[in-house]
């Protein structure tokens, strides 16, 4: 029977390695989480957007057919040209185009938020967060936060720390290890009636004496510290120029909601009546309904692009924006 008595440590540095290695794991599954959260963020935003396109296609659609009914009155009345009639037949068709894609636009938004959500594809959860929420982070804050808080630089640090065990654990082994050995025998006639043997072996590393391995471990620690050094560098400019970015979003979208689309909104309006006290005809009335259709579709896209720079900044930050 011989039974190796490991020296050096080689026990308890093998059992740090797999502490390291698990909460190198845990610190991907933190990293994953927030992957997840930062999709899941896209596709609220999207799916919110999308429906928000549809209702608005909608309500252009009712107003297009108030105006093709009022363009049939007054060409049955005799003060209006067949063309009128036909100028808003053809205005009502591409608002009833554009909602058809609109649908299935959403539809699909839908689809893809109850994937992430591990919801049934049908369900139809309702949606209570506005299409303007969001906290502005000041770039020097977001670059301090990810370099403070980023899940990446987590992972990062927990292989350094599982890294830096395999290298004690590549020095341990340089150690030898004693291997006693004992034997009994019994029944060895004509020698003898019971013998034993006692012994000790070692491995004397003379020409063998594991360096190559601790250098290995050595070259992928300081791998990794420059990767942690280079991932700084780059996080921190993503989270700065993300950070810059998302407040400029938001200024565009605020002067959309609270300057742009009220006048075009009123514009509109003053057009409908204009054009049903036939002070003025369909090509004017249809231009107004153009230019509104296009500032609230650019509203929509200016309040996406919102929600997509702060799930940019989020991303880069690699922490849930507050």
């Amino acid at each position: 029977m011989g039974v190796p008595l490991e020296l050096g440590g080689k026990r308890s540095k093998r059992v740090a390695v797999g502490e390291a290695t698990l909460r190198t794991g845990d610190a991907e599954l933190a990293q994953t989480t927030i992957e997840v959260r930062n999709a899941v963020r896209r596709a609220y935003f999207t799916r919110a957007i999308a429906e928000t396109r549809l209702a608005l296609l909608t309500e252009l659609r009712d107003i297009a057919t108030r105006a093709r009914d009022a363009a049939q009155a007054r060409f049955a009345a005799g003060s209006a040209p067949r063309l009128e009639v036909l100028q808003a037949e053809l205005a009502l068709a591409q608002v009833d185009n554009d909602a058809v894609s609109a649908k299935a636009s959403a539809d699909g938004a839908r689809v893809q938020l109850n994937a992430l959500l591990a919801f049934p594809l049908e369900a139809t959860p309702t949606l209570a967060t506005p299409v303007d929420a969001g906290a502005i982070v000041a770039p020097a804050d977001a670059a301090t936060r990810a370099q403070g808080s980023s899940t990446e630089l987590a992972v990062l640090d927990r292989r350094i720390d599982e890294q830096r065990a395999k290298i004690a654990l590549a020095q341990a082994n340089r150690v030898p290890d004693v291997t006693p050995d004992a034997t009994l025998t019994r029944n060895a006639e004509p020698e003898f009636n019971v013998g034993w043997r006692a012994a000790v072996a070692m491995t004397v590393p003379i020409f063998t004496q594991h360096r190559a391995g601790v250098r290995v471990e050595e070259a992928t620690l300081t791998q990794l510290s420059g990767t942690r050094a280079a991932t700084v560098a780059r996080i921190t400019g993503e989270a700065t120029s993300a950070a810059t970015l998302a407040d400029a979003q938001r200024q565009q979208y605020l002067r959309y909601r609270d300057q742009i689309l009220p006048q075009a909104t009123e514009v509109e309006r003053m057009a409908e009546d204009s054009y049903r006290l036939g002070q003025t005809g369909i090509a004017a009335f249809l231009q107004a309904l153009q230019a509104t259709r296009d500032a609230r579709l650019r509203a929509l896209q200016a309040a996406l692009d919102y929600q997509n720079a702060l799930a940019d900044l989020e991303r880069a930050m690699g922490t849930p924006l507050p």
